[in-house]
């Protein structure tokens, strides 16, 4: 039969080519559906009949074929009703629709759908068609669409399905709420553009796999923001799936959205409090390691970088620092010393801050100033341009902020026993994230923390100046010269702990041209060990003018200590004539001298040593040893030598190898020696006095 007699059109038809080539291939519905088509005569003989009526009534297309549908299909008690429906199709000529038992070849009765109608061919001849199809089955079939439709359109999950190219056929409610765009602007449009991802591209990469594989992806985490929040981050978990009809061909894929942004927020801010308590943490154990107030202040800014901030300044009243309490006026100045300043990268934010040691003087209008004003926290969440005069020391200072991005600020007081010392200064330039009231908490731990450290720093530091200047005081100045005799000395107070001790040097000049040379240590340190130096000094002068000699002076000695509370000390006093060039000396529980002889190695004399002075009734003995030109006579304390980590002797060696060129200037043996032998952890000051006999 040609294109012609069939009224296509041939070739160049509407219709011909594109269907007669399969470009839209048939859907399998009916196929599922199975359905099949039955005709009869006006006499109601079957005269056509498919392949489908043959698997819904078991008889072929011979054994059907001619014979009276309703002897062949119908059951005798419903034989009545079928006459009267295909009496009423064919007279009327309107079509009937609805379920009518038949009797199947195999005996057994089936329901059947119907649609009956009337046909007429070119002769004027009536026939009756019949489209049948399995009752059963239709009825599932509508029942699992309905609940299709309900579950999609009353889930939960946002639902969508997608064609080949990954452009939207259909959407559900859930869909719209969660991306906020209509169904119908969904529909056509692709899915990059409706789905608020910064991960796209990694998005359809997995769907087109699945299109590939047919193997689904499941719970792909995804986080973005979407445009009915903009200003909010959500998280969506995406499932990919591929769709096919019955034979197997694709139809698209389908995707399902479950929002899971408050799990997200959930772990974000569990996430968030674990590393609140790190840092807390963290901030315990690095926050006031030491009593000096610069090194906590660093330590400080340290901590908050850049975990709580970009950029964290530490500045304190200058007031409190000296220890002055006074009344702060509720808008008046105030003058700040900076002590830290840190950044997590480098910026020119911090050009627009004062550099560590600087002193300024802020406005009461300045946020800062009014942090310790206040005594509370200042948080501007949002920086804009009329905040930052407030926040900045000058104008060229905020254009320096604004360039940096700084784009959130937060002020907390440094505060501890009740006074205000100072302010944590905080801001944010490269995270996004502004400061909020968690984060106000958090730092204001971290700087009440700090604070406390920061007092307790200040406070020992005064105690610490106080007893130095108390220290230097009793000690004697630079000794004068002294005939037969080059002198250079040191003092040095522990360098671990900060603290002055009882260690003292002197150099008393006595009748004849004679000098007295006076080392000695008085157990324990602060301001009690120095006061009690000072007395023994003084008591020591006052002997020395007598013209004892040195066992006899330290006899008295032993008498005064005895007489003070629980004080134990060591001395050494010796008595050089420059005439005889003999020195005499007498021990009293101190370390050993130095004895450096012209062409000779160093030594430690040999000196009888007696209990410290305090035990009360030993006998002290004098020695002497003669001095030529030349030869060098080193006293010290114990700190000089003495370690946790080594054994004396071993140090005592050390001491004499840095001797052995004695000819070297004495104020340059003083600092080989501090410098060769001291250590930042030593706990113990040190007195050190080096004598050359000319």
């Amino acid at each position: 039969m040609g294109a012609d007699s069939l009224g296509t059109g041939g070739a160049d038809g509407a219709g011909g080519e594109g269907y007669g080539r399969g470009r839209l291939r048939p859907t399998g519905l009916l196929d599922v559906l199975s359905v099949a088509a039955v005709a009869l005569d006006s006499q109601g003989r079957i005269v056509f009949w498919t392949p489908q009526a043959g698997e819904l009534f078991g008889y072929s297309a011979e054994e059907a074929l001619g014979r009276y549908a309703a002897r062949l299909l119908v059951d005798p008690e419903h034989l009545q009703a079928a006459v009267s429906l295909f009496t009423e199709v064919l007279e009327t000529g309107r079509a009937w629709a609805g379920a009518f038992p038949v009797r199947h070849k195999d005996g057994s009765s089936r329901l059947m759908e119907f649609r009956s109608m009337r046909l007429l061919d070119d002769l004027g001849d009536v026939y009756a068609l019949g489209i049948v199809a399995d009752h059963n089955l239709l009825q599932r079939v509508e029942t699992d669409l309905a609940l299709c439709e309900r579950l999609i359109n009353q889930s939960p999950i946002g639902l969508a399905l997608l064609d080949p190219d990954l452009r939207y056929l259909l959407v559900n409610p859930a869909l719209e709420r969660i991306d906020g765009i209509p169904a119908e602007e969904h529909i056509g449009r692709h899915l990059r553009e409706t789905l608020p991802l910064p991960d796209i591209d990694t998005v359809e990469s997995a769907l087109r796999q699945v299109l590939t594989t047919g193997t689904p992806l499941l719970d792909q985490y995804h986080v973005g923001r979407p445009p009915v929040d903009p200003d909010h981050e959500h998280a969506w978990s995406l499932s990919f799936y591929r769709l096919e009809d019955p034979a197997g061909r694709i139809l698209g894929a389908a995707f399902s959205v479950v929002d899971v942004t408050e799990r997200h927020r959930a772990a974000a801010e569990a996430d968030r409090a674990r590393r609140r308590l790190a840092l807390i943490a963290d901030a315990s154990a690095r926050v006031g390691t030491s009593l000096e107030v610069e090194r906590t202040a660093a330590e400080l800014a340290e901590v908050a970088t850049p975990v709580l901030a970009d950029v964290v300044a530490v500045d304190v009243l200058d007031s409190a620092l000296a220890l002055r309490r006074s009344r702060r006026p509720d808008n008046g100045p105030e003058l700040f010393r900076a002590l830290a300043l840190k950044a997590a990268h480098p910026t020119v934010a911090l050009r627009a801050a004062d550099s560590p040691g600087d002193l300024a003087a802020y406005e009461g209008d300045r946020l800062v100033t009014l942090c310790v004003h206040t005594a509370r926290p200042v948080l501007v969440p949002h920086v804009g341009a009329h905040d930052l005069p407030r926040i900045a020391r000058d104008a060229a200072a905020g254009e320096l902020l604004a360039q940096a991005g700084v784009h959130s600020y937060l002020a907390v007081p440094l505060i501890a026993h009740g006074e205000v010392l100072g302010a944590l200064d905080l801001k944010r330039t490269s995270n996004p994230l502004p400061f909020d009231e968690d984060d106000v908490v958090l730092a204001s731990e971290l700087a009440g923390r700090a604070a406390v450290a920061i007092d307790n720093a200040r406070w020992f530091q005064s105690v610490r100046n106080t007893s130095l200047t108390l220290q230097r005081s009793l000690l004697p100045d630079h000794p004068p010269h002294h005939r037969g005799l080059e002198l250079a000395s040191r003092y040095e107070p522990a360098q671990a702990t900060s603290e002055v001790g009882g260690d003292w040097y002197d150099v008393i000049p006595l009748a004849g041209d004679r000098t007295a040379l006076v080392v000695g240590d008085v157990m324990g340190n602060g301001i009690d060990a120095a006061a009690t130096m000072g007395r023994l000094r003084t008591a020591t002068c006052a002997y020395a003018d007598l013209d004892l000699p040195p066992a006899a002076v330290l006899q008295h000695l032993d008498k005064i200590t005895c007489d003070l509370e629980h004080y134990i000390v060591t001395c050494l006093y010796a008595v050089y004539d420059p005439v005889t060039r003999r020195c005499e000396m007498a021990n009293a529980g101190h370390m050993p001298p130095a004895l450096v002889h012209s062409g000779t190695a160093p030594a430690l004399l040999d000196l009888p040593a007696a209990a410290p002075l305090g035990v009360g009734g030993i006998p002290f003995e004098t020695r002497s040893v003669d001095l030529a030109a030349g030869d060098l006579l080193v006293l010290y304390t114990d700190g000089l030598v003495e370690t946790r980590r080594h054994p004396i002797d071993d140090r005592l060696d050390v001491l004499l190898g840095f001797l052995e060129k004695p000819s070297r200037p004495l104020e340059e043996i003083c600092d080989l020696l501090l410098h060769g032998l001291r250590h930042p952890d030593d706990h113990d000051d040190v007195a050190l006095l080096v004598a050359r006999a000319l």
